[in-house]
């Protein structure tokens, strides 16, 4: 296991750079890639996007330097990057040219389905269902977590709200023993890429993510979580994104229920309800962060404290924090 200085390197070096190439490119895509306010946008100026492609490359430089220097070099995380980098370029191609939803879904389970090649055939999340079910199942799964990452990606800080506090915890508990050795150096590493993006995008943000950015973000988070759930802490893997998979999975339900056509972009998520009524983006933002460290806590406390009473309370604590925040989102400031 590496030791405290080496992981805070490789935060450092990872927001480093991952602030340095926006710095680079930030006149470019000013030029060629601005994202133009509509009827479902959150902001109210053309703003460059496509900064994702900063924190993948440090993420993956930093995370791949690591991983050769000091964990002799696992040769499945070479294809977990070549998928993170093949999913960063269909999203770069989208945030270009607006890619067609069955193609794009089409390049998204290519993606995801190396990245599930890489995980040891060994690896069992729910033991009980046949092997090629759950390789299914979670092939389903992480497709959804990709789309949902890049849906719930609407507002300034929301992506650093979400994952720099999910990729901290995620450390935490690998030391605990629920994630390997390369899967702390990758969550380090995107947690500093998204530190180093988080200036650029704090309100009133002079750059955004991009499908560059958002879909391998949400590739990587993925495969994070199911090193830990093949650990035996399934609690914790779904606990600590519990936030965003209840409000993209609600709206999503909501919208179907509807008959609206859930696959169009919108602004019905509860965090975008809440701009309309009356939340600041600086307060929506704070509300999620301090979420997200209360659902690290239930995750390592169930880590730590493992059993049914410690997975009801993590499972009951955290879906009644998510529940009172989307409650409160939808019904406004009084």
């Amino acid at each position: 296991m590496m030791n405290s200085a080496e992981l805070s390197l490789i935060v450092t070096v990872a927001a480093a750079i991952s602030a340095g190439i926006i710095l680079v490119l930030r006149p470019w895509l000013q030029r060629y890639l601005l994202a133009h306010p509509n009827s479902r946008s959150s902001h109210r100026q053309s703003t460059p996007q496509g900064g994702g492609i900063a924190v993948i490359v440090a993420a993956l430089a930093v995370a791949a330097s690591a991983a050769t220097v000091s964990l002799n070099d696992p040769a499945s995380l070479w294809l977990v990057f070549a998928a993170t980098a093949f999913l960063s370029l269909v999203g770069a191609a989208d945030d270009l040219w607006t890619i067609e939803v069955a193609p794009r879904l089409l390049l998204q389970t290519v993606a995801v389905g190396f990245m599930l090649a890489s995980l040891p055939a060994e690896l069992r999340v729910v033991p009980m269902l046949p092997w090629w079910i759950e390789r299914v199942l979670l092939l389903l799964a992480c497709l959804w977590f990709v789309n949902l990452t890049n849906f719930m990606d609407g507002i300034d800080w929301m992506t650093v709200a979400e994952f720099v506090p999910i990729t901290v915890g995620l450390t935490f508990i690998g030391y605990l023993g629920a994630l390997p050795a390369h899967g702390i150096v990758v969550a380090l590493a995107l947690c500093g890429g998204l530190i180093g993006f988080a200036p650029f995008n704090k309100p009133v943000a002079r750059i955004f993510l991009g499908d560059v950015g958002s879909l391998p973000i949400g590739l990587l988070l993925s495969w994070l979580l199911i090193l830990v759930a093949g650990r035996g802490h399934l609690t914790a893997a779904l606990v600590l994104p519990l936030y965003y998979l209840a409000d993209a999975t609600l709206t999503l339900l909501r919208r179907i229920a509807n008959r609206e056509p859930f696959w169009r972009a919108h602004r019905t998520h509860f965090y975008q309800l809440a701009t309309d009524r009356g939340f600041s983006v600086r307060q929506i933002i704070t509300h999620v962060f301090a979420l997200n460290l209360a659902l690290v806590a239930l995750a390592a406390a169930s880590v730590v404290w493992p059993g049914f009473l410690s997975t009801v309370a993590a499972f009951g604590g955290g879906s009644m924090l998510v529940g009172w925040l989307l409650y409160r989102f939808s019904r406004g400031k009084s």
